[in-house]
């Protein structure tokens, strides 16, 4: 009789130490997914603001920077350490929930901003931002933004 109480009570331990290491292991999965999201080679980068009677589209490639004022384009070669840059900054973004993010402000509601957002290829796939009024990203934006408007220039008369 003891002999078989041993033999169940191992066997019920060897079972709950198998349901909670594949409960871990699926947890794992879990955030190694996301983690394999956020490693996807990002592919492009692509920055839009419109209002009425206005378009601007800067469109950052491994190879290039395109931008499209109004349907004028000037294209540019860019450095692979320009592109590592930008790029890296878009990594830093969970892609899964790029469409959530708050803007900090509405302005583009009541034509007081252009609507901006930025649209990120990784892995064959889109992920675009929530839209947010032009110059004010939401935070977790904010450096990649920057990044792809480059420095802000004054045009002197």
């Amino acid at each position: 009789m003891m002999n078989i109480q041993l033999i169940l009570f191992n066997i019920i331990l060897a079972t709950s130490a198998t349901n909670c290491m594949h409960k871990n292991n699926s947890e794992n999965n879990t955030q190694n997914i996301s983690s394999a999201v956020q490693q996807q080679k990002i592919e492009q980068i692509r920055l839009t603001e419109r209002t009425r009677g206005f378009s601007r589209d800067i469109v950052f490639t491994p190879s290039s920077k395109e931008s499209n004022i109004n349907e004028e384009i000037t294209t540019t070669k860019i450095s692979p350490a320009e592109w590592q840059m930008v790029s890296r900054l878009a990594q830093t973004i969970d892609l899964s929930k790029i469409s959530d993010l708050k803007a900090p402000t509405e302005g583009r509601h009541s034509d007081r901003a252009m609507i901006a957002s930025i649209i990120i290829t990784a892995g064959g796939k889109e992920y675009t931002s929530s839209e947010f009024d032009s110059g004010r990203p939401p935070k977790e934006l904010e450096a990649l933004y920057k990044a792809i408007n480059g420095p802000v220039t004054t045009k002197i008369p």
